[in-house]
């Protein structure tokens, strides 16, 4: 499929809820949450990714860059529905150079959000609330964003194997001395 044939694909963003990226780049949390307004009056109505996992599994639906198809990142290890909504388990590549960079930038907290790439199949119009219910979705994507619109769906897992001992390693190279709490005084 070329870009210009590729379908014009809708997104929504779910913040992400970061604590660490492991070795490996495996990280998990929420793509899209059930029953929450988004920042577009979108609400996601639980069952609504059912055909599309059923269809693609975690192996059919690409892990991207800011919704980007020629910066694909890594893959997804698990997606499915629970109460609370679309959960994920990705692993970043690491011989891919964004997929490098996302790492690096998950690991800092500078760069949480998870956002879906989909068509609408089937959607219902709530004129009083001024908001659409999302009842069925064909998901193409889900991306690694810097702007969520769903603020409360966020990453909830970053595995840091390692990070607790190079952060001791580090600490031990300090000399105590730089770590006191009182401003140093200089003589003239």
């Amino acid at each position: 499929m070329t870009p210009s044939s590729a379908p014009a694909l809708e997104t929504k963003f779910a913040a992400a809820d970061l604590s660490g990226v492991d070795g490996e780049g495996v990280f998990s949390g929420y793509a899209s949450l059930f029953g929450t307004a988004d920042l577009s009056g979108d609400v996601v109505l639980p069952g609504a990714f059912r055909g599309s996992i059923a269809k693609r599994g975690a192996a059919g639906i690409r892990m991207l860059y800011q919704h980007d198809p020629a910066e694909p990142i890594g893959v997804w290890l698990e997606i499915r529905e629970d109460p609370r909504g679309l959960f994920v388990r990705g692993r970043l590549m690491a011989d891919v150079a964004r997929g490098r960079e996302v790492a690096s930038l998950m690991r800092a907290g500078a760069l949480d959000g998870l956002s879906i790439g989909f068509k609408t199949v089937k959607a219902r119009a709530d004129r009083t609330a001024g908001i659409r219910r999302l009842v069925e979705i064909d998901l193409w994507e889900i991306s690694v964003v810097t702007f969520p619109m769903q603020p409360d769906a966020r990453v909830s897992s970053v595995k840091t194997t390692g990070l607790a001992a190079r952060m001791r390693r580090a600490a031990r190279t300090l000399h105590p001395a730089s770590l006191s709490l009182h401003p140093t005084r200089t003589t003239r």
